[in-house]
C-alpha cells in the first residue's frame, strides 16, 4: 500500500491536465481501503498542476534505481 507523502509515478497520460505517463506526483491523502489516492502534481517551482483522485492501478511507487526527468508542461 502506498503511504501519504510518498512519491509516485503516473501509469498513463492524462491529457486534460497536461500529464504524461512517468510524471512524478506526491500522495497527499490515502483512503483507508488503499484503493484510491489523492495525488498532487506540481511544477519545479511548486505550482500545483493537478490534484486528482486516482485508483491504485493508476500509480506506482518510484523505484530507487529510477532517475527524475524534466520536461516542459503544455498549458491545460
Amino acid at each position: 500500500m502506498i503511504k501519504e507523502l510518498e512519491t509516485i509515478v503516473l501509469s498513463y497520460d492524462i491529457p486534460e491536465y497536461g500529464l504524461s505517463q512517468g510524471d512524478i506526483g506526491a500522495v497527499v491523502h490515502s483512503y483507508k481501503t488503499g484503493e484510491f489516492y489523492e495525488v498532487e502534481f506540481v511544477t519545479g517551482e511548486g505550482k500545483t498542476i493537478a490534484l486528482l483522485t486516482l485508483d491504485a492501478k493508476d500509480i506506482r511507487p518510484i523505484q530507487e534505481n529510477e532517475i527524475l526527468h524534466v520536461r516542459e508542461i503544455k498549458a491545460a
